[in-house]
């Protein structure tokens, strides 16, 4: 049961009889009428539990974009019901509208549209729904939560597609397929052609000599179908927030870019999230919806707040390709306790595979280390130059390893990471 605040102004407007006849009796007289409007009310209000729930509302939604979610509701009762309906959306979902009135004949059904904008990629949830059905005179009203689930997935946003097309064609050109032509990266047969000074002897096709009565040579295109694994770091280092987004979540948009562009590619793409345990992993399919698999698995990762277990890594790559593969490492340069296992691990795989660090650099540290126009930006500038230098020398440690490096700012390292897989791809590393 729920009060309004009509029924509080009919309760202070008895001030007006007790001041004009001050007596007992008049107060009994005023509280009786006061249960009676509140009896009468509450009885003349249709009933809440006969209320029937059905909730329409879309399987996923993309980061920054809209949809609806849509509750029809039916009176089951023999009266009609004037209600104010509430859904329980929590906060991230950035629900528009979700109060709201409605007037429902006896029978019929209505239906409310709530707007949301979610504000976080993961799963939005929406337990049940609130009904406070109003009596006729608005004094009071019968309040029922009632069980009504809903589950939205919000994907994530994917603003990295937009470097997409241009690293495709380059791609195009290095298989061939434009008016570039790669010659000697690869060792897959493309075609053949006339032998000229300076080609390498071993790439003489000596039956097609035979046949045309000249040396010929076989063209190699860069191999296809090779193995690439992302492993996306979902400890505690990944949810530092730079540039206002988690590191987390640039690391999903560095690891969607290169996935797409390596399917296209003709590579096979598998993905990782793992901290101590997988989080997450989808791959190539026959089906070919590597993106769709992707989004679904990366929408529900979070960073979760334990140390990284490097040592399982090695084994968690070989699990996954017994082969020579790219091996892409999406996590932080930070000195200290990851520096300890990183580089280790490093080693380990090195030798095996074609081994990429990728990593979120703070843009502030660059413009902390520009500004020294007090002493407290001396300060501040001089521990920028110090973080600085501490991931340089980080870097060159890993680069002696014969591990790659890409360390940029977060609207950098996605498309740069692209970068440095079609420049493997051309120098036949992959």
């Amino acid at each position: 049961m729920a009060i309004t605040g009509r029924f509080v102004l009919l309760a202070l407007a008895g001030l007006i009889p007790l001041l004009l006849f001050p007596a007992a009796a008049t107060i009994f007289l005023w509280l009786l009428l006061l249960a009676v409007v509140l009896a009468m009310d509450l009885v003349l209000a249709a009933s809440a539990r006969t209320v029937v729930l059905r909730r329409t509302l879309p399987d996923s939604v993309r980061l920054g974009e809209s949809t609806s979610s849509v509750l029809t509701i039916a009176n089951g009762s023999r009266r009609r019901m004037r209600a104010l309906v509430r859904e329980a959306w929590q906060p991230s979902a950035n629900a528009l509208n979700p109060r709201q009135r409605v007037l429902i004949p006896s029978g019929e059904r209505s239906r409310i549209t709530v707007r949301l904008r979610p504000t976080r990629r993961g799963d939005l949830h929406t337990p049940h729904t609130t009904i406070r059905s109003y009596g006729p005179l608005g004094m009071a009203a019968r309040q029922l939560t009632i069980a009504a689930p809903g589950r939205l997935r919000v994907l994530p946003p994917f603003n990295s597609k937009r470097h997409l097309p241009s690293r495709l064609r380059k791609l195009r050109e290095l298989d061939g397929r434009a008016a570039v032509q790669i010659r000697g990266a690869g060792t897959e047969f493309d075609s053949l052609r006339d032998y000229v000074r300076g080609d390498d002897v071993r790439s003489i096709d000596w039956r097609a000599a035979a046949r045309r009565q000249g040396v010929v040579v076989r063209t190699w295109r860069p191999e296809r179908d090779r193995r690439v694994v992302i492993l996306l770091d979902t400890s505690r280092t990944s949810a530092a927030r730079i540039e206002d987004e988690p590191r987390l979540d640039t690391g999903i948009e560095a690891a969607l870019l290169l996935a797409v562009l390596a399917e296209r590619g003709g590579d096979r793409v598998d993905f990782l999230a793992f901290d101590r345990r997988i989080r997450a992993q989808a791959g190539s399919t026959t089906k070919g919806n590597l993106l769709g698999a992707l989004v679904q698995a990366m929408a529900p990762l979070r960073s979760e707040l334990i140390e990284m277990d490097w040592q399982q890594i090695p084994g968690r790559i070989r699990a996954v390709s017994a082969h020579r593969s790219l091996v892409v490492l999406l996590t932080a340069l930070d000195s200290g306790a990851a520096e300890e296992g990183l580089l280790p691990m490093l080693a380990q795989l090195a030798p095996d595979h074609v081994v990429v660090v990728a990593a979120v650099r703070d843009p502030l540290l660059g413009r902390l280390r520009a500004e020294r126009t007090t002493a407290s930006d001396v300060y501040r500038a001089a521990a920028a130059e110090r973080a600085l230098l501490d991931r340089e020398a980080l870097s060159a440690l890993i680069r002696t390893l014969g591990v790659e490096v890409v360390d940029e700012d977060p609207h950098e390292l996605p498309p740069r990471l692209a970068d440095m897989y079609i420049r493997l791809k051309a120098a036949g590393r992959l």
